[in-house]
């Protein structure tokens, strides 16, 4: 039985991609991909998921459309459900209908899910509207590049005369070009043209046809050219917020990031993942008493590891009656709850700290506890408890750093760090390399604060260990 090939357009941005395009990365067995395709949105497809990488860069080397043709078809005679992964949209300048045709030849079933262009989407981020009516009825999207020779087209002279907007993709290298064709045919000077950076969602450079090549000199690749009078609107809505424009490197499991993400982006932030965690259980994580006096919790992350094993063994939370049910804090509370499981004690103040003195308070002494938690936690809980219960210390988990670190100069133009634990702190700096030193360390708490000492950088630390707070704590130190 032959495979499905489902060629899938990413969008031009971390959250971009459809909601149909995100099902097939989740259910494929390999996915090909691009350059552009932001690395959270690979991220989607299951680990399992063979990762073939044929992007195409100016100046690189790289495949050849006829071989990476070649491998979706092989890939899909396998028996496969391949996801071909393409930045933006398939049909616009993505050559996706190359690459149907040739699955099409091949007898191989395929289908198509659009993604959001970067023709339309990496303006309207900068707040520039393609359309507006008293400015624009239309917009023309062309290329600065011929597909045999990769010239200026010569048809580019007749677009001077084109009464609405014009998006130029891949043409950031031949701005000065692009100007004196379109002057010498005819185009005002004084033309509004913008330079929407696709790499950072809302930069933007804007000038007139006259002076926009050495405006954007500097931009770095990919971004998108739009020359017109609506080339002048600056409309982004995220300019009120506290955060518009800065961009804040997220360090925690692929989970917190997540979380820590869609918080910021509320604030006007542009997240991205610096590196991520990987939580891994450790050989104590099989150990799931259940007959205890009372099981306590440290971390979400914890809770969820506990009843994976807890299952694996044969066993429900049936099991847990006549537990207390112990949480350092309310997200952790949360997680339990997602199994209809209330949590007995949680500490107002959300510390392993104020764990440790609620359940001094109330538990009776000799009382049975069990601690599930991170090896890398903090030591000082289980010898605070040792002392007046039977203290069962189970070491389930560990952070370990992740396979993805983002890119040096991404790093390097991030105005915050977001940090979620104390050992994922000391793994995300060694992974990272040196923070730049006007950016600001954000703490999930007093633990992650104290790792953090070491560093030059002002440090925020969370009012309460949550994504919210986490965000605001930015929002309200940075500079």
């Amino acid at each position: 039985m032959s495979g499905l090939v489902s060629l899938v357009g990413a969008g031009c941005a971390p959250g971009l991609i459809t909601l149909l395009g995100a099902q097939r990365l989740r259910e494929c067995e390999a996915v090909v991909y691009d350059g552009l395709v932001p690395p959270e949105t690979l991220r989607l497809a299951p680990d399992t998921a063979e990762r073939i990488y044929v992007g195409k860069r100016a100046g690189r080397p790289s495949p050849s459309q006829k071989e990476i043709n070649a491998l979706l078809l092989r890939l899909a005679a396998e028996g496969r459900r391949v996801v071909r992964l393409k930045g933006g949209d398939p049909f616009v300048f993505g050559r996706g209908g190359e690459e149907l045709m040739a699955l099409n030849a091949g007898g191989a079933a395929c289908e198509l899910v659009p993604g959001v262009t970067s023709a339309v989407a990496v303006p309207a981020l900068a707040g520039i509207p393609l359309t507006h009516r008293a400015l624009s009825r239309g917009f023309a999207v062309v290329t600065a590049r011929t597909a045999l020779d990769g010239e200026l087209p010569e048809y580019f002279g007749g677009l001077a005369d084109f009464p609405g907007t014009l998006v130029v993709l891949m043409g950031l290298g031949r701005l000065g070009e692009i100007s004196a064709r379109l002057t010498a045919a005819g185009m005002d000077a004084a033309t509004p043209c913008a330079v929407a950076s696709e790499g950072a969602a809302g930069y933007c450079i804007r000038g007139r046809l006259s002076d926009i090549a050495a405006l954007a000199a500097d931009v770095p690749p990919p971004a998108v050219v739009v020359i017109g009078e609506a080339a002048a609107l600056d409309l982004l809505p995220r300019r009120g917020l506290p955060l518009a424009g800065r961009s804040v490197a997220l360090t925690g499991t692929r989970r917190m990031n997540e979380k820590l993400a869609s918080a910021l982006s509320a604030l006007g932030a542009e997240p991205f993942a610096a590196c991520e965690l990987e939580l891994r259980p450790l050989p104590a994580a099989d150990k799931t008493p259940t007959g205890c006096g009372c099981l306590a919790f440290t971390s979400a992350e914890g809770v969820r590891l506990y009843f994976e094993r807890l299952a694996r063994s044969g066993r429900d939370a049936r099991d847990l009656a006549g537990t207390k049910l112990a949480c350092v804090g309310r997200a952790t509370a949360a997680a339990l709850l997602e199994r209809s499981l209330r949590a007995d004690l949680v500490p107002e103040a959300q510390t392993t700290a104020a764990l440790a003195g609620l359940l001094l308070s109330e538990l009776p002494e000799g009382t049975e506890l069990c601690l599930y938690r991170s090896a890398q936690g903090d030591a000082a809980l289980a010898g605070r408890l040792a002392g007046k219960f039977k203290l069962r210390d189970i070491r389930a988990y560990a952070a370990f750093p992740g396979g993805y670190t983002a890119p040096r100069a991404q790093i390097e133009a991030a105005s915050a760090f977001a940090f979620t634990s104390a050992a994922g702190a000391a793994l995300a700096i060694e992974r990272l390399g040196p923070i730049p030193a006007g950016a600001l360390l954000a703490a999930l708490g007093g633990p992650t604060a104290k790792a953090l000492r070491g560093l030059p950088n002002r440090v925020a630390v969370a009012a309460e260990p949550s994504a919210e707070a986490l965000a605001e704590a930015i929002a309200i130190n940075i500079t």
